[in-house]
């Protein structure tokens, strides 16, 4: 492939992994992760409430890795609330698996400039054959793919099994008991989504512009070894 082609994909995969960069950045500021209904069972089951009776029972919550905010109604009118996950909710919330998002998230973020670096170095600079080379860029995007794709399976786990949003809702709430009607992955989500798929596309682009995956160049080699040693 001629080298202005290969410039060409290789500036492309490294503004996408910028953009990557900043996306995941903002995500871990934003309470944009899910967004959960909640219904006030206690106050449902006193009244016997049903059909459109539930709608005075019914709140909602937003919420990210740090923050977030939501409205309680339990038939008396709204009650807001905002709460954060450090230090107020670490006796609620399992904290081992939500540290490990935030250190896999911060983890993506770092190889992901490092990605950008690699890309740009290898479209304008003269690279190494190792680490600033093509097993460099596919390793980098590699790696930032598995820190997205453990991002989001570790929070969706969070959410799902160990019922975060039930435990957010009903902290310190002694009167009352919450349940979660539904919940709905938003913005933020998405955007760690997005990046998982960017530096899939990334390898491939890395493909395009000639460079062999390591595994298939390993095999090639140990092929050339092999008949060597028979003549």
């Amino acid at each position: 492939m001629p080298n202005q082609q290969k410039k060409i994909i290789f500036c492309m995969a490294g503004v996408l992994s910028f953009l990557c960069a900043l996306g995941v950045v903002t995500a871990l500021g934003t309470p944009l992760w899910i967004k959960a209904t909640i219904l006030c069972k206690t106050g449902a089951l006193l009244v016997n409430a049903s059909g459109q009776e539930l709608h005075k029972f019914m709140g909602e919550m937003q919420y990210g890795l740090f923050h977030g905010e939501g409205v309680r109604q339990c038939g008396l009118g709204a009650r807001p609330f905002r709460f954060s996950f450090f230090p107020d909710l670490l006796r609620a919330i399992p904290v081992s698996i939500h540290v490990n998002i935030i250190l896999f998230a911060t983890i993506l973020v770092v190889l992901t400039m490092v990605g950008t670096a690699f890309f740009m170095y290898n479209a304008f600079g003269k690279p190494f054959e190792t680490l600033h080379g093509p097993m460099g860029l596919y390793l980098s995007s590699f790696i930032s793919g598995s820190c997205g794709c453990l991002v989001m399976i570790l929070f969706a786990s969070e959410v799902k099994i160990h019922h975060l949003s039930e435990k957010i809702a009903n902290f310190k709430e002694g009167t009352y008991a919450y349940k979660t009607q539904n919940e709905n992955y938003t913005t933020s989500f998405w955007v760690i989504f997005i990046c998982f798929l960017v530096h899939f596309l990334n390898g491939l682009l890395i493909r395009l512009a000639g460079f062999q995956f390591p595994f298939a160049k390993s095999k090639a080699t140990e092929t050339n070894v092999a008949s060597d040693l028979m003549y």
